[in-house]
């Protein structure tokens, strides 16, 4: 995780740990707008003034834990595509991956994945669409997700060099593997998921698929 956003690594302490646990919980269940750090501190019986020591404000913490959300991608694809020599294969796995709706991962316990992947779908635009994203990316604080994109381009770069957008193209899988699930849970009109007896996270893996490899010409 980049040092640039926190004041204070949280993992490191458990007054860190556990801010990083209620937080996602309580941004989960407010929104992001009626989330507060006093009303943090109460939840945690702290100080305003010990949440402020970890994080300057709650948007930098929103920001760090979208970040940890997209590490944690890289690393569920890395783990996954390890000892496979396909291009095609480990493009495929990526994409299968970014298509499930997220379950807790017993391997980071600190975490909530399931609550995370909620506030990445609701919240995440709040990172970047901010007068200082340019201060923010000079910062590196969106390396996880550039990250992310620069190793599934990879695959895509692997399986067709000749393909001209392979980060146009990724960005954009990414960003449509969310909302496809949240429009299936909420605005079912804009999406064909959850409208037959198939799974949705097989219908969005399908998907996915079906626009990467069409778009590359696989």
């Amino acid at each position: 995780m980049n040092k640039n956003l926190y004041q204070r690594d949280p993992q490191d302490t458990e007054l860190g740990r556990k801010i990083i646990q209620e937080s996602i919980k309580m941004i989960d269940e407010l929104g992001f707008e009626k989330f507060t750090f006093k009303k943090l501190a109460e939840q945690i019986e702290s100080t305003e003034a010990s949440v402020y020591r970890y994080f300057d404000n709650k948007h930098r913490l929103l920001v760090y834990l979208i970040a940890w959300y997209w590490v944690w991608l890289e690393y569920r694809i890395d783990f996954g595509t390890q000892n496979i020599e396909s291009p095609l294969k480990k493009l495929e796995i990526a994409l299968d991956i970014l298509a499930q709706k997220k379950v807790l991962d017993p391997a980071f316990p600190l975490v909530d994945e399931t609550a995370l992947f909620r506030i990445v779908i609701a919240e995440s635009d709040k990172t970047y669409l901010t007068k200082q994203v340019d201060e923010d990316n000079k910062e590196g604080l969106f390396r996880g997700f550039k990250s992310l994109c620069d190793k599934i381009a990879g695959f895509v770069k692997e399986v067709n060099p000749d393909f001209k957008f392979p980060y146009s193209l990724i960005s954009t899988a990414l960003q449509a593997s969310h909302q496809q699930l949240f429009y299936s849970d909420h605005l079912p009109s804009l999406t064909e998921l959850g409208k037959t007896n198939e799974d949705v996270n097989v219908a969005n893996a399908r998907f996915l698929r079906e626009m990467v490899f069409r778009s590359i010409g696989k």
